[in-house]
């Protein structure tokens, strides 16, 4: 036992529950970043963006208000290194240099006027290549730069055209370090979040092994164990309630069948040993007439045996609610009215003296099935009741039910067996019968949707009730 749970437990499908709640989070959580990501990278962009334009109008109003002569180009240097100062000023020391900014003019015939790193060539070529709109910022990758330019384009009279450029180093600095620390964040968050669901998925499924090995304790033989339903009204606690009250029905069940075998293998002891003797005697009895006397017991033991077998197999079915049913719409009253007249001279040799009160009740019911339970207590007032009593049958209809009473003048039931009359092998102290006829007429009544129930009647005696549900009401329910 120990080695399977350590196997079962070393197998814990826990980490592949928690693995998919933790991809789904961790997808979401990546999403979530890249989001703020693109958002603060685009408000760096617009801020770079912004600056670019104002620099390159202020650069192409210096450029189109002074004088071309010896000095201009040495101006416009000027004014592009005061705009490059300006903004290596606002940013913070050792991330921004100036030569991450460079300024172009070009005009027809003179030679270009360049303000920026060294050498000029490949940001010359690049600015030459791109298609720029005037006006507009667009990146422009340098050869030999990590990061894109972003290249703003101001034409002027005469064929001129002012290129600014600008790298934002502090603010892609900033943005790898946000990277980081949201990778990292990231990371942890995840890894939380895995190590959180593993523990709760490792606890529920805990208490699911905890019902798999008392499961496997489980036998035949031991059927008192039960699940643990925990202190929460959960899923799993509704699942070990009705395991646990699966398994109480089990039992109850695996009792009765015990019961039931234990007391067929007695009832039928004793028919099987005189059926037995018989065949014997009449085996080594010579005489002819008394060796079909002998066969004839047997026989008769036989159909004893039968009967009560047949009897034993109706009532478990009934019970499984695997009874066959042949249903037909009948008048209740005229089927105990052809019973009792069948009765009466068995009655009438006991001395009973049988008093009826039928009424017209439509059932639809398996005719057969019927007659047998109200046979079972017809037999029932003749072979328990003393001599000279009073019986009495009514049957009428009442609140959509046909109810069969019937009354009787003799000792009644003990107490004790009172509210069990229509179980199995229940029986009197001095009954010399199985314990089936009422339990079969209870069986029978049940399977038709109808109940039954045993009382003292007034003045002493024993009242039984039949109740069935009348046609006309099941009619109506379809």
């Amino acid at each position: 036992m120990f080695s399977r749970k350590h196997e079962s437990h070393g197998h814990s499908a826990a980490w592949r529950i928690a693995i998919w709640p933790t991809a789904a989070f961790a997808v979401g959580c990546a999403v979530a970043f890249a989001i703020m990501y693109a958002l603060i990278a685009r408000d760096i962009q617009q801020r770079s963006d912004a600056w670019l334009s104002g620099e390159a109008e202020t650069l192409t109003d210096v450029s189109g208000n002074t004088t071309r002569d010896d000095l201009y180009q040495r101006m416009v240097e000027e004014v592009a290194e005061l705009a490059f100062h300006e903004v290596g000023e606002t940013v913070e020391s050792g991330e921004q240099h100036p030569t991450s900014i460079f300024f172009l003019q070009t005009s027809p015939g003179e030679a270009p006027i360049w303000v920026g790193p060294t050498p000029k060539e490949p940001f010359i070529t690049a600015v030459q290549r791109a298609q720029l709109v005037p006006g507009d910022p667009v990146s422009v990758q340098v050869q030999g730069w990590k990061k894109p330019f972003r290249v703003v384009y101001k034409q002027g009279g005469d064929g001129e055209g002012l290129y600014l450029g600008f790298v934002d180093v502090s603010g892609a600095h900033m943005l790898d370090r946000l990277t980081q620390r949201c990778l990292l964040v990231w990371a942890v968050t995840v890894a939380l979040g895995f190590l959180i669901t593993w523990l709760a998925a490792y606890r529920t499924l805990a208490r699911v092994e905890s019902i798999s090995d008392t499961v496997a304790r489980m036998g035949s033989d031991d059927l008192s164990s039960r699940l643990p339903e925990g202190p929460y009204h959960d899923e799993i606690t509704r699942l070990s309630s009705t395991f646990n009250r699966m398994l109480d029905r089990i039992q109850s069940s695996v009792h009765q069948m015990r019961v039931l075998t234990d007391s067929v293998a007695h009832d039928l002891k004793s028919p099987v040993t005189s059926i037995r003797g018989s065949l014997e005697v009449a085996l080594f009895d010579g005489a002819q007439g008394q060796w079909r006397e002998r066969v004839a017991e047997a026989i008769e033991g036989l159909d004893r045996l039968a009967q009560l077998l047949n009897t034993t197999l109706d009532v478990a079915e009934a019970d499984a609610g695997a009874l066959q049913l042949r249903k037909e719409r009948i008048d209740l009253s005229e089927l105990v009215r052809r019973l009792v007249e069948l009765y009466q001279p068995a009655m009438a040799e006991h001395r009973h003296e049988v008093v009826t009160q039928l009424q017209t009740c439509l059932v639809e019911v398996d005719t057969s099935l019927l007659h047998r339970a109200i046979a079972n207590l017809l037999d029932n007032e003749i072979t328990h009741l003393p001599p000279g009593c009073r019986v009495s049958i009514a049957v009428h209809p009442t609140e959509g039910e046909a109810e069969l009473v019937l009354l009787d003048s003799g000792p009644g039931f003990p107490p004790e067996l009172r509210d069990r009359a229509f179980e199995r092998f229940v029986k009197g102290q001095h009954s010399t019968g199985h314990g089936l006829g009422l339990a079969f007429v209870g069986a029978a009544i049940q399977a038709h949707g109808g109940s039954a129930e045993v009382t003292e009647a007034v003045g002493g005696g024993a009242r039984i009730v039949l109740r069935l549900p009348l046609a006309e009401v099941l009619s109506e329910k379809v």
